[in-house]
């Protein structure tokens, strides 16, 4: 688990400095890997190699990194775990490489040696971003893992192409364009993430999950477009077509089978492992069986509030004692929460607004004091519908079939004008500091749900359940949705089914832009590294498979995975409604965060900055300080903006 950057500078330079530079890259990332580091330049072409090491597998300098292959041909810096690689090492020609230690970034070397690039890649089952140079070829390969576990940033700027695990990285580069993309700014108000392949510059991407990319010695910028080795498409519409034939009890002994794999394939290393656990369906499936082929009481972490509304450590707690697991849990106060919301901009280094950042980093950072790895529960919602909203989606999805299509086709104009009237009403009360007339504010909320009952698609459905505010252009002007997984149905799973349709949906949208990245930045503040064994390709391969039966009651979800782990942990413990890892940003905003939010998103502070409608802002603002709509989540989104932009103007 590490850091990656690098560049190829076309304009050349002398090696000296471009080592520097690539090495000044590097240690903007330290955090992710702060055991060692390196650079490696190429004597003759301006290409730089930056690496830093969180040394978890073969802790000795035969695992430093970038790493030189045998032949002296290819050249590697690897991010990640590539979980697979002991079973790899034993494949004919893969065998007979000239190992000089035993950690899996010499395996990928070696499939790459005798396999090519392409094929090597696609047999690597982990999480990963890699960089790799091949020296004949004069070729630079990128690569990212099948889910998008690891973050890979890469782009054009000036005469350089830039790569590395996070945006800090490229910004120390001299080149490094910071032209804001408008476009990405207002996707990223509608869903509070930045999804890929955009970033929120113009001239960077993120490398979609399951991709490649190929850059030749003479490529011209964005003339390489990623291809896919993996596509989680592909999975959904070959389930369908091929459905587990067995029956449900042997539908939860497969996934057993499976899971055991998945979670013994993590536990490979050389250091001493633990896990997060909520309490929950997925991380106490993820701890039981650790603890099953552990010869020791497995470490898990757990994060409690004061508030019982946002508590679940009791039910982490008595999991853990019947797993007879080294249980250490932290009760957070808000005090120590809110401390943590001036690190978010440094940490997460793009705009992001999901507020369970704040615990999932505290409770990273409570098991970074015992151990550098941990398993987590992370997948299972979005592999096996565990959420609520695709009950509500469901329902609604078929609401709409029974409704004609030309009465929906009358129905979209009509509601979209009942949501501008409402909305514009709306904001000339709040303005005036008048509480809104009940009728209004139903009228407003009908209007946020009513393309709903217009969707051409359960996906549509489910967009708009994520959908914080009416219209890209109303807060960002000139705005308009960019085509990424969130709004593009091309990018869509192909199926009849309407709950794989949603599950696909959020695995390709939500998972790896969200879930992913909020774990992903909080673990390697810390330098902690987070292992996700439901993300396993192979339990994804076998949940998409299943009838929706299995996964889905008609009520509540994750059937499979919740009858699974009644074998290991008494339903008691784990039968209640899901929570989240949720915390209280409605109260907060205005209470303790009340100054803050209100400085960064002050008249004058948006007027000087001319990025958004000042007056949209700003009656947002007030109807939620007035308490006639709850805003938290669009406010906490411009917030964590407008936090970021001010923190990236100070450190140039």
């Amino acid at each position: 688990m590490c850091g990656i950057t690098g560049f190829i500078q076309y304009r050349g330079g002398a090696q000296e400095d471009i080592a520097r530079r690539c090495q000044a890259m590097a240690d903007t990332i330290i955090h992710r890997g702060p055991d060692a580091g390196g650079v490696w330049v190429d004597p003759s072409f301006p290409l730089a190699l930056g690496h830093r090491r969180l040394s978890i597998i073969d802790l000795s300098e035969a695992g430093a990194q970038p790493m030189v292959s045998a032949s002296g041909r290819y050249v590697l810096s690897f991010n990640g775990e590539v979980y697979n690689f002991p079973r790899l090492r034993q494949e004919h020609g893969v065998s007979t490489y000239p190992y000089r230690g035993h950690s899996d970034t010499e395996v990928i070397l070696a499939a790459v040696q005798h396999l090519g690039v392409e094929k090597a890649v696609s047999k690597f089952e982990g999480m990963f971003a890699l960089a790799l140079w091949d020296r004949k070829e004069r070729c630079l390969w990128l690569a990212r893992d099948r889910v998008g576990k690891k973050p890979l940033y890469y782009g054009w700027c000036g005469n350089s192409f830039l790569f590395g695990s996070e945006l800090k990285a490229l910004r120390q580069h001299p080149d490094f364009e910071n032209e804001l993309d408008r476009n990405a700014l207002g996707q990223y108000l509608q869903y509070g993430w930045v999804s890929q392949p955009s970033s929120i510059y113009r001239q960077v991407r993120k490398l979609p999950p399951g991709s490649l990319l190929k850059i030749p010695q003479d490529c011209k910028p964005w003339d390489a477009h990623p291809t896919q080795f993996w596509s989680a498409k592909n999975i959904a519409e070959h389930g369908e077509r091929n459905r587990f034939t067995g029956s449900y009890d042997g539908a939860i002994d497969k996934l057993d089978e499976v899971l055991q794999e998945a979670v013994g394939d993590r536990m490979v290393a050389d250091v001493e492992l633990g896990a997060l656990l909520s309490g929950g369906i997925d991380s106490s499936m993820i701890v039981a069986l650790m603890q099953k082929v552990s010869d020791r009481p497995v470490k898990t972490f757990s994060i409690g509030f004061w508030e019982e509304k946002y508590n679940e450590a009791e039910y982490a707690s008595a999991v853990a004692k019947h797993l007879k697991t080294d249980h250490y849990e932290m009760y957070v106060t808000p005090d120590q929460a809110l401390d943590v919301v001036e690190q978010l901009p440094h940490m997460y280094d793009e705009p992001f607004a999901d507020s369970s950042q704040i615990p999932t980093y505290l409770v990273c950072k409570l098991a970074r004091e015992q151990l550098k790895v941990v398993l987590t529960g992370d997948g299972g919602d979005e592999q096996m519908a565990g959420y609520r909203r695709y009950r509500n989606c469901l329902n609604h999805w078929r609401d709409v079939q029974r409704m004609p299509a030309s009465a929906r086709s009358i129905a979209r104009p009509v509601t979209g004008a009942l949501g501008t009237g409402s909305w514009r009403y709306a904001k000339s009360y709040a303005s005036k500091g008048v509480n809104v007339p009940r009728w209004t504010r139903k009228l407003a909320k009908i209007s946020q749900r009513s393309c709903n009952w217009t969707a051409n698609s359960p996906q549509e459905i489910l967009a708009n359940k994520f959908n914080k505010c009416l219209s890209v252009d109303q807060f960002v002007s000139g705005a308009v949705t960019p085509a990424t997984p969130l709004s593009d149905p091309a990018y869509w799973a192909d199926v009849e089914d309407p709950l794989l349709a949603m599950l696909h949906y959020d695995y390709t949208g939500y998972l790896p832009d969200d879930i992913l990245v909020k774990v992903d930045r909080a673990s390697m503040a810390v330098g902690l590294e987070a292992r996700a064994p439901l993300l396993d390709h192979r339990v994804l391969e076998l949940a998409w498979s299943l009838p929706s039966a299995y996964l889905f009651d008609g009520n509540t979800g994750k059937r499979v995975l919740r009858d699974l782990l009644g074998r290991y942990v008494p339903p008691a413990l784990i039968d209640r409604p899901k929570r989240g890892f949720s915390v209280p940003i409605k109260e907060w905003l205005v209470g303790p965060l009340r100054d803050w939010a209100e400085d960064l998103i002050s008249e004058k502070t948006l007027t000087e900055q001319g990025i958004f409608d000042v007056k949209s802002i700003r009656d947002a603002w007030h109807q939620h300080l007035y308490g006639w709509a709850n805003h938290s989540e669009l406010i906490w989104s411009v917030l964590m903006f407008q936090a970021w932009w001010r923190a990236q103007a100070s450190d140039t």
